[in-house]
């Protein structure tokens, strides 16, 4: 898959250029529907299949603190859009210049003139240009004038609710980390370096963990999850604790795994944790005897929800 950095970037003439535009954070089974239709018709038509994505997400720029925390950062749904076998992505740089710009004069100058296409899926609520105004039917109307055809597809919908970003955030947010494959069609994960930390873990409890540090911008909600850890090709079963150990007082939030049945330095190692279920809530012990105690309970039943999720 190719990445154009920027409209100004875009030099070639696509073939036959069938495109979907959106901010795909999360890369949600509704994306991936749309993923599969894009790059099947591109297949057909022996053209090009063009993801077209902002960074940073358009909110940062026009109402900041109306942003939502990020599922994907862009490297990561850049990863996950690859997968499909999409051809080409392109990434607009989002400023507050191009906010400005009307859903009139993007379709015309940024869609037709500069990539020339020929056909657009996209989702039926999805809104786009200057006061969000360019809509699925404004894009339609375009299409006619322009000679473009364009695809609305229906919204997922899973007991009632309407598969979006917004709601898999508010999953994850609650700790809900089981029902994310329902929406995501995979574990949500977390990737990170690991950092020095306290080292209590190894020197106090006999349970060393890694304090892993993370550009994701969305961590599930504080407390002990059984997670599955990938470090290199191979993967190992984990216990992952977020929050701030308030037996030991702590102020700032950590991220810290213990890897089963695992006892190798790995600072600096790049991990992957994907949240398989949440196990209970942090809580404050009575000193590290207790915790410790809590500790080895709550890996024995890691092990076990591991064990029933193979």
């Amino acid at each position: 898959m190719k990445i154009i950095d920027g409209i100004e970037n875009i030099k070639e003439k696509f073939h036959y250029p069938v495109l979907t535009i959106g901010n795909f954070d999360g890369v949600h089974l509704g994306h991936q529907a749309i993923f599969n239709m894009l790059v099947k018709r591109a297949n057909e038509m022996k053209g090009t299949s063009i993801v077209f994505t902002f960074e940073p997400h358009p909110l940062r720029v026009v109402a900041p603190e109306r942003a939502p925390s990020r599922l994907t950062p862009f490297g990561k749904k850049a990863e996950l859009i690859k997968n499909f076998n999409v051809d080409v992505l392109i990434c607009a740089n989002f400023t507050r210049e191009f906010s400005h710009i009307k859903a009139e004069d993007f379709v015309r100058d940024v869609l037709f003139n500069t990539i020339g296409v020929k056909e657009i899926f996209i989702g039926a609520n999805y809104l786009f240009g200057k006061g969000r105004k360019g809509s699925p039917e404004l894009l339609k109307k375009l299409g006619r004038e322009y000679g473009f055809k364009v695809t609305i597809v229906p919204d997922i919908v899973f007991h009632n609710m309407t598969l979006s970003s917004s709601r898999v955030r508010s999953l994850i947010a609650k700790g809900k980390v089981e029902d994310a494959p329902l929406f995501l069609g995979r574990y949500y994960s977390v990737e990170g370096v690991v950092i020095e930390g306290e080292n209590r873990g190894k020197r106090l409890l006999n349970i060393p963990t890694a304090n892993i540090s993370t550009s994701n911008e969305l961590l599930p909600k504080d407390g002990v999850y059984a997670v599955r850890v990938r470090m290199g090709r191979k993967i190992y079963g984990g216990a992952a604790n977020i929050g701030c150990n308030p037996t030991f007082k702590n102020k700032n939030i950590s991220f810290e795994v213990h890897i089963l049945d695992f006892d190798e330095n790995v600072l600096g190692e790049t991990l992957k944790v994907s949240f398989i279920k949440r196990i209970r809530d942090e809580k404050k012990f009575s000193g590290v005897e207790e915790l410790a105690e809590q500790m080895r309970h709550d890996i024995e039943e890691i092990k076990t929800v591991l064990k029933n999720k193979q």
